[in-house]
Order: structure tokens, then sequence, then C-alpha cells
């Protein structure tokens, strides 16, 4: 299979191949190992892929296309995953050449789901910023305007799917580190619910339960597809989400009826929403009042002030990495200093250890409140909508200006001023998307519009999702670095999804 073909099928159309024998998994992984020479060099989004034919325990399924997404290639975040015999070194000097043991429950469901996992994509050390700009691995580039950040710290994984590398790939969310980049990338990205997905068998929570795992893709129906083959508790779970009552593939195509839309167009803190953002807020409201929807401006409140928000935020975080810094830096034998740690991550992990006890239960209590306050709101809207960032992408090197100043609170803060709307649903657990309905029209670069729901309702956001995007479709949208654009295009008047009598695909419509 050729790039060209290969960049214009989901990961869903890819598996209905591999199941039809249309094409090998083998075709799939050769094309996507292709992408990556092909546009990675520009992005910085990969850092290890692994050769074909020394993947440790090749699910048989996924060779023979018996499983769901069988065949289709996939890329694991070098963190919060752990795949046998694989190293997984967090993006940080201190964890580097850590290779992991076993496969975590999350690995053991890709490779279930048939997924063919051929590397591991970029993030900021130890997953602590909304940029992608780690000392280990170097700053990863937005395929959109390659002086941007993709965001963080899914960004890795962010600008691979954007650049055409693989459909879809994994991703965390701590504090906005899907959405976020999923924002500056132009894709699709839902954070779901807390206890959705296991973070087993090392760990109960991540973050006192702020992170969670799922995925970056260029469709709606393939994020819903994997959330599907993932999904559930594993034995030992302190706690799991309801499962559906029908798989999550099917609510995309089902209409989602009249919903009440709450809207909040400035964030929490005081970070004002710059126009270009607003501006799309304001068309992509116009959308959903097009589209049958009763939208209204709110206010929500949080339970708490912004400042003690954060301050539990920073508290709940830096006690969280220093536990993590000490551990690896224990077994590795190596110092906790500048020569491991970037500034704010030491500055984190100095803060985190003088967090006392009763400040670290303090800080669960306003997690609490968040989560009833937020509830309430849900009980009158059945989504909220902001954008997912107030701005553009940033240039890189944004977030650096200034860091080796901040304390483990400033930093914190720094993030949470940037990047306003997200982190309130990860303090709450309750699921969140953001949706590339549209685009700056002054540059060109996408804008994120995030939409949240109760806790447990990612049935609700999908169907949302999958009407919109029928009514404003973005999988046509193409950034400047694209591991298709110098293979030739299409040939018309060829039925979509068929075989050209040459041998060639052309891909169906994605909806």
């Amino acid at each position: 299979m050729k790039v060209s073909e290969y960049v214009r099928f989901d990961a869903v159309g890819l598996a209905e191949l591999v199941a039809r024998g249309e094409v090998s998994p083998a075709e799939l992984e050769a094309a996507a190992r292709e992408a990556v020479q092909a546009v990675d060099p520009r992005i910085n989004a990969v850092v290890e892929t692994w050769p074909a034919d020394d993947e440790p325990g090749p699910d048989a399924r996924a060779r023979s296309g018996s499983a769901p997404l069988a065949g289709v290639p996939f890329l694991i975040k070098d963190i919060g995953v752990t795949m046998a015999g694989r190293r997984t070194e967090l993006g940080s000097r201190l964890a580097a050449g850590l290779v992991a043991g076993a496969d975590s429950a999350l690995m053991r469901r890709f490779r279930n789901a048939g997924l063919v996992t051929f590397g591991r994509t970029a993030t900021p050390e130890m997953a602590y910023s909304i940029t992608t700009e780690s000392v280990l691995y170097g700053a990863t580039r937005n395929p959109w305007d390659p002086a941007r950040s993709a965001g963080g710290s899914s960004g890795g994984a962010a600008a691979a799917v954007a650049a055409g590398v693989v459909p879809i790939a994994h991703a965390t969310d701590a504090a906005g580190s899907l959405r976020v980049p999923a924002a500056c990338t132009g894709l699709f990205g839902l954070k779901p619910t807390r206890g959705r997905v296991s973070m087993g068998p090392d760990a109960d929570e991540t973050f006192s339960g702020l992170a969670v795992h799922g995925s970056v893709s260029r469709t709606v129906r393939d994020s819903a597809a994997l959330l599907d083959q993932i999904r559930g508790p594993e034995p030992g779970d302190p706690y799991f989400a309801q499962q559906p009552s029908r798989p999550y593939a099917e609510e995309v195509s089902r209409h989602p009826g009249s919903l009440r839309i709450g809207v909040l167009p400035q964030a929490w803190g005081g970070r004002r929403t710059t126009a270009p953002v607003a501006d799309a807020l304001s068309r992509t409201v116009r959308l959903l009042e097009a589209l049958g929807h009763r939208v209204e401006e709110v206010t929500v409140g949080l339970g708490v002030g912004w400042e003690e928000f954060v301050l539990a935020n920073a508290r709940l975080f830096t006690v969280n990495l220093a536990a993590s810094v000490d551990a690896l830096a224990a077994a590795f034998g190596r110092p906790v200093d500048s020569s491991t740690l970037e500034p704010a991550t030491l500055a984190g992990h100095h803060y985190g250890q003088r967090v006392s006890g009763p400040q670290f239960v303090t800080a669960l209590t306003v997690r609490n409140q968040v989560a009833r306050s937020l509830a309430r709101y849900f009980d009158a809207y059945d989504v909220l909508l902001t954008p997912t960032l107030p701005e553009l992408p940033v240039p890189l090197g944004a977030y650096a200006e200034g860091a080796a100043a901040l304390d483990g609170f400033g930093w914190i803060d720094r993030l949470n001023d940037r990047s306003p709307f997200t982190m309130p649903f990860n303090v709450a657990g309750t699921p969140a998307m953001s949706v590339p309905v549209t685009a700056d029209t002054g540059t060109g670069l996408p804008i994120g519009m995030q939409f949240a729901a109760g806790y447990g309702l990612e049935s609700r956001l999908f169907r949302l999702a999958g009407q919109l995007e029928q009514a404003s479709p973005w999988s046509d949208r193409t950034p400047v670095v694209w591991a298709g654009q110098h293979t030739g295009a299409a040939t018309p008047g060829v039925a979509p999804g068929s075989r050209r009598s040459d041998g060639t695909l052309t891909a169906p419509p994605i909806h």
C-alpha cells in the first residue's frame, strides 16, 4: 500500500481492509514506517520505532485480521503504558534506559484490539507540561506550523496523527494533556470518565485520580472504537465507571437529540479568550443552534476560588511527582538535580517534598468540592461548551520563558493560566472532548472546542461529536507537514473504497 493511499483511511477503514483481505497488516506497517521517515525529521514526534521482525509478543489476532482493529499501525506514549521489553523513559534523563518487564493492563488491551504497536511518541518530562519540549527528546513541532507547539503532554502522539503517521495514537490526560494537543493539531480527542480505563496493575490512580488514558484521532469513530476495546475494570481496581448500555462505536451515528448546552466563553482565573478563539466559539454556537440545540451563555462556579483551586492542584501534582522522582532516582542510583531533571520538574519535586499530609488531604477535599459543584451544572445542562484553549497554538519556547525562576506552585499556576478550561474536568473526573469544529480564518490554524458532560456520559459526547463531524467535516483538512502530500492525488471517477485495476486502493468516505 502506498503512503498516499494509507493516509486517506482512518483506523476503522484500515481494519476493514484487513478483514476483507485487501491489504495485509505487514503492508500497513510498512506504509506507517515510510510515513515516519517522510515527516518525523520535520516534527520530531516519534522518539523510537522498533524493528518489524523484533516485536516482542506479537498478537496473532492482529496478524490474522480477527481482532476489531486488526493490523492498524499504532504508537504508544512514552509514559503511562508499559510494553514488555521496550523502553519507557517518561521523557526524562532520570528515567533514560528504563525497560518495562511486562505489559501493563492497557497494553494487553491494545494487543487484544489487534493494534500493531511499532513505536513510542514524545512527551514532556514526566508529562509535566502542556507543551512537548523535553531536554531528552527535543521539541515536538506542530505539523500545521513547525514554529509552534503541538501541545502536551501528548504532543508527540498528536503531531504523529495530524501528520498522517498513524490514524490514532495512545494519549493520556491529567490536566488537558490529550485535549490540548488535539486542539493544537486539529484532531479529535476525548478524555474519558475517571475510572473508565484501568491504570493497573502498577497503579490504582495516577496523579490522585486526575489522569486518564485515551487517544487522539482524525475521526470520531476511531476514538469510539478504541475506547470500546480498552474500557472496563481490571481485578483490584479501586473503582470503575458503569459500563455503557451499547458500544460507543454505535453512538457516533446516533442522533444526539436537542441538547441543552451551556457556554462558558471566558475562563476561570482571568485569562481572556483571544479574538480568533472567541470568533471560532461564536461560529460553533451558530452551528449548534442550526442543528437544533438550545444554547445559552452561563456562569459556572467551581465551588472554590481560583487561587484555592490552583493551590490544590499544585499540591496533588507535586506530591505525586516527588514520589515518582524519588523512586526513579533510587532505582537508577541517579541524583535528583539539574543533571537529571529540567527546572520545572526539579522545582515541582522540591515543592512536593514540603507538602504536609494535612495539606494533601485538604487538596483532595478541594477535588471533591469541584466535582460536586460541576455536577450541579450537569443537572441543568446536558453539555458544557468552552474553547479548549483561550489562544492559538503558542510558539515553541513560550512556556520556558522565565521557567527557571518559578517554584513548584508557580509552574502549575502557569499551566493553569495557559490552559484554564481543561483542568476542572480532570479534577471533577467527568468526560470532556476537544473537537476541531473550525479553524482560524487568518492563519488557518485549527481551533478546538471543548464539550464536557456529566460523569459516565461519554455516549452523549460521542453522539454530539458524530453530528458535528457530519455537519462540519474536518478530516479533509491536512497540515503543512503531511505524509501524503507529495505522493499523488486520487484518480477521479473511482468508486469510494474500491480497488483500481492496478491494484491500488481508494479510501471510502470517513464519517
